[in-house]
């Protein structure tokens, strides 16, 4: 394990470049997992990471030190100072051990035919990866997000969404609108004002469903792109939901709706 202690050092410099700029870590395609669960999750997916940086503190903490110690021969690992590392800091309460991987590529294309989620406008990181991790929770393995999006793979996206980004095909700077057309499911856009309440739509063909931004929902183009658009009933005062919790209920309600009819079908077929 190498060491270093100085802010001059070429190495030190690269890195506290990628991890300050955005544009940096899109330009080179490179993104950083901040923690040991977000390395370990993307390991499940695509093996152990080429290059790992840790601080002085971090290292020392026993599970770090045992993942260390299995590591294969193959990885790099550099050690930081505690202040030096501190400075690359790219979350709140950084975790003393960051991975750098090549940024994940979706599996496959775009697919008309199957579930899929889209997100209009979602600008708050913490919205988006929660909302990442309920799609992967639910099965809903595809999201298409708008340009107007947060960054899927900025440190604070992956640190919100947990390691579901490593369990979906995640579509950036996606045309939501030419998707909706060409789409062969039901499209569905949660709007407050929808005439049709989330409970009472049929929802057991293949859904997109679309999700907008935390201010301004959905945009007009793009809901009148969709063949549904539903409203999460609130019998309660207040006016809307977060964006997170709503998509979190429709996707859920999604499920449960198909497991409710799948359960009425096998009754059937054994009565």
């Amino acid at each position: 394990m190498k060491r270093i202690t100085s802010r001059e050092n070429p190495h030190y410099k690269a890195l506290q470049r990628l991890c300050q700029s955005g544009r940096e870590r899109r330009k080179s395609g490179r993104v950083l997992l901040d923690g040991l669960h977000l390395i370990e999750a993307y390991s499940q997916h695509y093996g152990v990471p080429g290059e790992l940086v840790v601080s002085d503190s971090g290292a020392c903490r026993p599970e770090t030190a045992r993942y260390l110690e299995g590591l294969v021969a193959a990885t790099t690992v550099t050690c930081f100072a505690d202040a030096l590392f501190g400075d690359l800091a790219v979350v709140d309460a950084p975790s003393g051990i960051m991975a750098i991987v090549g940024q994940p590529q979706p599996a496959c294309g775009l697919d008309c035919d199957a579930d899929a989620v889209l997100l209009d406008g979602v600008q708050d990181p913490g919205n988006l990866g929660s909302i990442l991790r309920s799609a992967a929770a639910a099965g809903f393995r595809q999201v298409v997000l708008a340009v107007d999006c947060a960054q899927a793979w900025s440190p604070k996206t992956l640190r919100a969404a947990m390691g579901a980004h490593f369990q979906l095909d995640i579509h950036e700077h996606g045309d939501l609108a030419r998707f909706l057309a060409a789409y062969r499911g039901q499209s569905v856009a949660t709007v407050p004002g929808g005439s049709s309440s989330l409970y009472s739509a049929d929802l057991g063909q293949p859904l997109a469903w679309v999700f907008g931004s935390e201010g301004l929902g959905v945009r007009p183009d793009v809901v009148a792109a969709t063949q549904l658009q539903l409203r999460i009933p609130m019998p309660g005062t207040s006016e809307s939901l977060n964006v997170a919790a709503a998509a979190a209920i429709c996707l859920f309600e999604t499920i449960r709706r198909r497991h409710a009819a799948q359960s009425s079908l096998t009754t059937a077929a054994s009565g």
